[in-house]
C-alpha cells in the first residue's frame, strides 16, 4: 500500500509536491524579511515557524507573489522593512498592482504563526500576533482570504505556484 503524501493542498486534496501540473517554473526560496512578485510562473518555497507568509494570486493575470515577515509591526525606528507584516503586506499588494493587478481580483492564502517554543504557549504569542495582523490587513484592504493554515505548535514548509495559486503545505 502506498504511503500517504505529507503534502496537503490547502483546499484539501492530497498531492505530491510538483505533481499538480507540468508548467515549467523557476524556483525561488523566500527568506525571512523578503517578498517576491512575478508575472512569470515560479515555484516559491519558504519555511515558517512564528513567521507568516501571505501568498497573493491574481487569477485574471495569472500572476502572484508572497512575503515572509517576522514581526507584526514596525518598531518605529524609521526603517520600513519587509520584516514587519505592516510593511510587507502593503508592499506585496503594491508589487502586484505594479504588474497590472486590480485589488478586487486578488486572492490571499495565509500560513504560519505557530507557537514553536513551549514557554510561550500560554496566552497571546508572536505567531498569533503575526497571523492576526495579516488577516486584519487583508480584510481592511478588501482582499478575500480563500485559505489559511495558521497557529498550532509546528512549523510549516510552504510551496506556492505563482501562476496557478496552488499552495502545498507540510507540517515540520
Amino acid at each position: 500500500m502506498p504511503k500517504p503524501s505529507p503534502w496537503v493542498e490547502v483546499e484539501g486534496r492530497n498531492l505530491e509536491a510538483g505533481s499538480a501540473d507540468r508548467v515549467p517554473r523557476t524556483s525561488v526560496y523566500l527568506h525571512p524579511g523578503q517578498l517576491f512578485v512575478s508575472p512569470e510562473p515560479h515555484t516559491m518555497t519558504t519555511i515558517l515557524g512564528s513567521c507568516v507568509a501571505v501568498c497573493l494570486w491574481d487569477p485574471v493575470l495569472r500572476a502572484g507573489g508572497a512575503n515572509h515577515y517576522l514581526l507584526p509591526q514596525d518598531v518605529g525606528d524609521g526603517l520600513a522593512s519587509a520584516r514587519f507584516g505592516s510593511v510587507a503586506i502593503h508592499r506585496l499588494i503594491e508589487g502586484l498592482q505594479a504588474l497590472g493587478s486590480q485589488k478586487q481580483d486578488l486572492r490571499a492564502k495565509v500560513f504560519g504563526g505557530a507557537c514553536v517554543i513551549d514557554a510561550f504557549a500560554q496566552g497571546t504569542h508572536l505567531g498569533t500576533e503575526n497571523a492576526d495582523l495579516g488577516l486584519r490587513i487583508l480584510r481592511q484592504e478588501g482582499i478575500p482570504v480563500v485559505a489559511e493554515d495558521v497557529g498550532g505548535r509546528r512549523g510549516r514548509k510552504v510551496i506556492f505556484h505563482t501562476d496557478s495559486g496552488l499552495v502545498l503545505v507540510r507540517l515540520i
